[in-house]
């Protein structure tokens, strides 16, 4: 399984929001390739993914997906990332 965090710049805002999946993916037992870009890159990035993880700002940006476009709020709050990514992959 791809997920891709997705943020303006592909550095700070999805770094933190990759390394926060991974956490949550480990807490649920499940292994997924996470990777972190900008936004200018997710037609790359996100063309094979399963999730794309994001924003609300950047939501509408992101444009047609076959991948399942989560928005996460505080990407601090692991157990918002948590829930979010345990009902998309239950």
């Amino acid at each position: 399984m791809k997920i891709v965090a997705i943020c303006g710049a592909g550095v700070g805002s999805s770094g933190i929001l990759k390394v926060n999946a991974e956490r949550v993916l480990d807490r649920l037992g499940l292994e997924a390739d996470v990777t972190a870009t900008d936004l200018r890159s997710i037609a790359v990035q996100g063309a094979n993914a399963q999730i794309i993880l994001t924003s609300p700002e950047f939501v509408e940006a992101i444009g047609k997906t076959n991948a399942d476009v989560i928005v996460i709020n505080n990407y601090f709050d692991l157990e918002e990332l948590e829930e979010k990514l345990d009902a998309a992959l239950g």
